[in-house]
């Protein structure tokens, strides 16, 4: 793993000057190996899966017998028609394809093993019959001949449910699905709540397939406008800033002021020639007026009186808004860091959902009610899912935080680089060198600690869903708030996690240490985070608002060409929903970096004073807000460092 520890003791440490990035050394590897461990274990569900035959099961398909398709088979104990060779039959052919079990999520059908899927439609017992003699294709059961499916009594039993629809294979699976998914209009409207006319469904469908070209065109739309928003945020951040605060206020008195009207306009109208019925929705009107114009004026004071405060804070947001573009500038590999994520990601949920697929066909063949064979896990293994799906979260988290890692490495390395002439040719790729030789434990417990409060919500929220309509008010209200909280604890988590990857990243510091110097910085420099992630976040979801209004207003225009169909709702409706994806992933990077950028600031401000030989590591835009707030600190009898009391950085243990 190339990990080197660092041997120097802590009297030789705290004599020398104090210099980041300087030490590194390996941290939390109790957890590295723990992690490793639990991916071993990861690995040992898929190999026995695979071991016990599934894999075969999943990709060949096997029938009603437990006979695998495609393949001799061995023949199972009281169970009949099994073991039979299907060496020439490769195919699973269910007798009523579109018969579905929507609770259990699987087709209630005899599942038969045949030779070809019926590419055409077969209307009568005499097409099916045919079809088995021109394409030796048996689609009856295999006690019955196909001499007998015209003749025979169990010929509406033991034959495919008429029509038979044309149906093809699946690519890599063996079965034979039916080519117009008409059939499932059902079980789509069950997943879909909001239809209720196949109809409808059908014209959405039909939408989305006539107008494929223009939803990608508005996808990368979506992209080009993500890429040019972040460039433009640099050069207008102070000047955006103040725009949306104006608005801000501006927004709240209007809001009051309207409601106000309202209320004395309403109490001013004549009340002597309306009904008693009439006067008494009039004064429920009134009553609610005067809550709402009492509630938006004590809101409006509030956020005057915050905005009154945080007005001299603000300017180290617009600092760090512009110091993050310049980041982007000399790091333009960051862009692409969501993409990676997104690759890594979805590589790693396709092992978990074939893996699960697996696990869904492996075990013991036991007969059903019906007779008929069913794959089941018994004894101590048949808890294996829980343990997939632990590790489904665990290291999903896991990936997403090495990207925080990857790029706090990153923003640190280029804050802390005097000359930025001198940075590494590739700093994303040291900062992810760094990360593989050094952080990887840190990283696996941060995720760890995620898991732990993301799984009680899960199960609680599961829960939820199986009782709802069946708890009193009193469970339903407890449930509740015991999700809400869960949800609440797992964000707070999830932002001291990003800033204790940073703090690892300047001092080396394992993920206990880094979490607790992270805290103290966020909380005695309380009043600058809250402003950095107010304005920031609303600026930025701002921009997340401006790209989906124009990628739907383009959408709008260019479906309005389009007349081959006339329901919109489900294109316009994917495009939006992929531009915010999209914005969320460029502008989370962009507030990930200047979060990175405000504990870099900090730190710099307690170890360096300015003076010569303490130079400042930040950027002249930064350095400039410190000089202006020294000025106003002299000015008001004070002086000292620039806003020392906000300013206390994380004291690096040594």
């Amino acid at each position: 793993m190339g990990c080197c520890s660092s041997a120097s003791s802590a009297a030789q440490s705290s004599k020398r000057e104090w210099k980041p990035l300087e030490d590194r050394s390996c941290t939390d590897i109790p957890w590295l190996l723990l992690f490793i461990l639990f991916c071993i274990g990861m690995g040992f569900i898929c190999g026995f899966s695979i071991a016990t035959g599934a894999a075969a099961r999943l990709v060949s398909g096997y029938d009603s017998y437990g006979n695998i398709c495609g393949q001799k088979n061995t023949k199972l104990e009281a169970i009949p028609n099994s073991g039979m060779d299907h060496t020439q039959r490769k195919y699973v052919f269910f007798l009523d394809p579109c018969n579905l079990d929507l609770i259990n999520r699987k087709i209630k059908s005899v599942a038969l093993c045949v030779a070809a899927c019926p590419r055409q439609e077969l209307k009568t017992l005499s097409d099916v019959q045919k079809f088995a003699e021109m394409n030796g294709s048996a689609l009856c059961s295999y006690n019955l001949k196909p001499s007998e499916y015209t003749t025979s009594s169990k010929s509406s039993v033991l034959c495919p449910k008429l029509p038979v629809p044309a149906s093809a294979p699946i690519p890599f699976f063996h079965r034979c699905a039916p080519v117009n998914i008409s059939c499932y209009a059902k079980f789509a409207e069950a997943l879909i709540t909001f239809v209720s006319d196949n109809s409808v469904l059908h014209r959405l469908i039909s939408g989305v397939m006539t107008s494929k070209e223009i939803i990608l065109g508005l996808c990368l739309l979506s992209l080009v406008l993500s890429m040019i928003l972040m460039v433009i945020i640099r050069y207008i951040s102070r000047v955006l800033v103040w725009i949306l605060t104006i608005l801000v206020i501006l927004g709240s008195l209007g809001g009051t002021g309207v409601l106000w009207w309202l209320y004395a306009k309403q109490r001013r109208s004549p009340k002597e020639t309306i009904t008693p019925e009439q006067l008494q929705i009039a004064e429920d009107n009134l009553r609610a007026l005067l809550i709402y114009a009492i509630s938006a004026t004590v809101f409006t004071v509030i956020l005057f009186l915050i905005m009154l405060v945080m007005r001299k804070r603000v300017a180290l947001t617009i600092a760090l808004f512009h110091v993050a573009g310049k980041v982007f500038i000399h790091l333009p590999l960051l862009v692409f860091q969501p993409f990676w994520t997104f690759f890594a990601l979805v590589l790693f949920w396709a092992y978990w959902i074939m893996t699960l697929l697996f696990l869904g066909t492996t075990g013991s063949p036991v007969q059903n009610e019906q007779g008929f064979v069913e794959f089941k896990i018994s004894g101590p293994l048949q808890y294996m899912w829980w343990y997939h799906v632990v590790g489904l979260i665990w290291i999903s988290e896991f990936i997403l935080a090495c990207q925080q890692m990857t790029v706090a490495g990153a923003v640190v390395t280029y804050y802390f680089t005097r000359d930025k002439r001198n940075l590494p040719f590739t700093p994303i790729l040291a900062s992810v060198n760094r990360l593989i030789r050094y952080h990887l434990g840190t990283v696996a417990k941060g995720s760890f600690i995620i898991t732990l409060v993301k799984i009680p919500r899960m199960i609680l929220m599961y829960i939820h869903s199986q009782l709802k309509g069946k708890e009193n008010a009193c469970a339903r209200c407890v449930l509740k708030s015991c999700i809400c909280c869960l949800w609440c604890l797992e964000k707070c988590l999830n932002y001291l996690n990003q800033n204790a990857y940073t703090a690892t990243a300047i001092n080396s510091t394992n993920f206990c240490t880094s979490a607790k110097d992270a805290f103290v910085i966020l909380v005695e420099n309380a009043l600058r985070v809250a402003t950095i992630n107010t304005v920031g976040d609303f600026m930025l979801f701002l921009g997340k608002v401006l790209i989906v209004c124009s990628t739907g207003l383009a959408g709008i225009m260019l479906l309005n060409y389009q007349q081959d169909y006339t329901v919109w709702v489900l294109p316009l409706i994917i495009v939006c929903l992929f531009a915010f994806l999209v914005a969320h992933c460029f502008l989370s990077i962009y507030e990930m970096v200047v979060d990175v950028l405000f504990l870099c600031f900090a730190i710099d401000t307690k170890y360096n004073d300015g003076s010569p030989g303490r130079e400042f590591y930040m950027d002249k835009v930064l350095m400039e807000f410190v000089e202006n707030s020294r000025k106003a600190m002299k000015e008001a009898g004070k002086g000292g460092v620039a806003d020392a009391r906000e300013l206390k950085p994380m004291l690096k243990k040594r």
